[in-house]
């Protein structure tokens, strides 16, 4: 069943990836993500104001993948910056051996599943092709260590084109 929807979320990604839209001054980006787990992101826009975004991130000793969906605003005042909110889900591995005393068994690793919000600001520079995101991005795991993560601040960098 799950590797039903990992396999259909993918292929709307990779249709979506196909169109011809433009958000902001860019359509996809591809770069950096840094902060509480770093790793590497990408954000294709699907039309004027809505975008996927994919995170590869390395948290816990283990690695995860999430897709949000971002709905982007203007802010007229400065050029080139909006504000964006949205949603999504992650899946991914946690090694719990790191004698932390919040996991429940600090000898075992864990499948984690969760869902995401995300909030915040997206500039892309007028005139070279590098775009900044600074957000917030909270989730809660729904599977093995079920609680709410809400520590995933982050700077983005990305090559835009």
């Amino acid at each position: 069943m799950l590797k039903k929807a990992v396999v259909g979320i993918f292929t709307i990604v990779v249709m979506c990836l196909g169109t011809e839209t433009m958000g902001q001054d860019y359509q996809t980006g591809v770069g950096l993500r840094l902060g509480v787990s770093n790793g590497l992101t990408v954000k294709h826009f699907i039309s004027d104001r809505a975008a996927l975004e994919g995170i590869l991130h390395t948290r816990w000793s283990g690695l995860v993948i999430t897709g949000l969906y971002e709905v982007h605003q203007e802010i007229p005042e400065v050029s080139g910056l909006f504000w964006f909110y949205g949603g999504g889900a992650h899946l991914g591995t946690w090694n719990g051996n790191r004698g932390n005393p919040s996991w429940p068994d600090n000898q075992n690793g864990y499948t984690i599943f969760g869902i995401d919000g995300i909030i915040g600001l997206d500039y892309k520079f007028a005139e070279v092709p590098i775009g900044l995101s600074f957000d917030y991005k909270p989730a809660y795991n729904i599977s093995d260590v079920s609680r709410f993560w809400g520590a995933e601040l982050a700077l983005s960098i990305r090559y835009v084109f």
